[in-house]
């Protein structure tokens, strides 16, 4: 039996332009990370949704209907798009190893990805970097909701 997490994670990958608003070549990203404990996934797509999903269990679904999120959002996949080619085409979407952070572009050619250690992602030793930080702006917005919730 399929987890939730698995669940998210397959829709996300199999979402096409069209389901994800707009009719942009680019589309979405997911940005993955391992942890020995779990998986993080974060998904933005081009109309702003945003959610990040804990292969543990949880997560932070529909941050991407408050402004600030969904304008990180649209950053990010706009960003992605102009990096592609730092990423290579590929069907294939392994889980990271823990330290590790693969990011996924969906795009109406196809899927690409590249993948690095989180901290020479983190600490700018990548050319992904910039890619990473962008992330975690939405991270932190959609951290910023989910607070405000609980306060």
């Amino acid at each position: 039996m399929q987890s939730a997490y698995e669940g998210l994670r397959s829709q996300a990958f199999s979402l096409t332009a069209e389901q994800a608003g707009t009719n942009a070549a680019t589309y979405g990203v997911l940005m993955e990370t391992g942890y020995p404990e779990a998986v993080v996934t974060l998904v933005a797509l081009a109309d702003g949704t945003a959610s990040l999903y804990f292969s543990n269990g949880g997560g932070i679904i529909g941050a991407g209907t408050h402004k600030k999120p969904a304008i990180a959002a649209q950053s990010l996949v706009a960003f992605a798009s102009h990096n592609l080619q730092l990423l290579t085409q590929s069907n294939f979407t392994p889980l990271p190893e823990p330290g590790h952070t693969r990011f996924y572009v969906l795009t109406t050619s196809g899927r690409y990805t590249a993948g690095a250690a989180e901290a020479d992602l983190g600490e700018n030793r990548h050319v992904l970097s910039p890619l990473f930080h962008t992330a975690h702006a939405l991270i932190y917005e959609m951290s910023q909701i989910d607070a405000a919730r609980d306060a």
